[in-house]
């Protein structure tokens, strides 16, 4: 049986709870704010008891790459469509979800900061190009260990990030 494509709220809605669930598994606590008026859509609760804003957005896969809407637009009546982005006095972090491959990511408000569009890459460039790249598994959320090709082509073991690590 086919389902029938997702609307933005639904991919809202399974964003959130794709983030909570990596969350809880890893060792979080998930809250989320009573009311509108937030700019966040979760309080995520690190293992050292931190709590970080987030803004979760839906992560489209295509080829190698997770691509990741980071302004919202919204029609006003005087000014039209207004579009904003995020800053540190409104959040934390941005959790991605990529529900094409069932994975979450963090990224500090720092790393997207003024960025209307991000571009996280699974693979490296075929051109080789490492300035500017993000790639995905520098921002994985989860406490395990990542293996991932670099830039130069060989195998390193890295720690997860600080945020993702438990």
């Amino acid at each position: 049986m086919d389902q029938a494509p997702l609307t933005s709220s639904q991919k809202g809605r399974v964003a959130e709870m794709g983030v909570a669930l990596v969350a809880t598994i890893s060792g979080w606590h998930v809250t989320w704010p009573h009311g509108d008026g937030t700019r966040f859509d979760l309080v995520l609760i690190d293992p050292d008891g931190s709590p970080h804003r987030a803004q979760v957005k839906w992560g489209n896969l295509k080829g190698n790459v997770i691509g990741v809407h980071l302004s919202t637009s919204r029609l006003t009546p005087k000014r039209g469509y207004v579009q904003t982005r995020y800053s540190a006095s409104e959040i934390d972090l941005v959790a991605v979800w990529c529900n094409g491959l069932a994975t979450a990511y963090l990224l500090p408000i720092q790393d997207i900061k003024g960025l209307g569009y991000l571009h996280l890459r699974l693979t490296p460039a075929l051109n080789n190009q490492s300035k500017g790249v993000r790639y995905a598994s520098d921002y994985l959320f989860g406490a395990v260990a990542q293996l991932g090709e670099r830039v130069a082509g060989s195998d390193e073991v890295r720690g997860s990030s600080p945020l993702s690590s438990t």
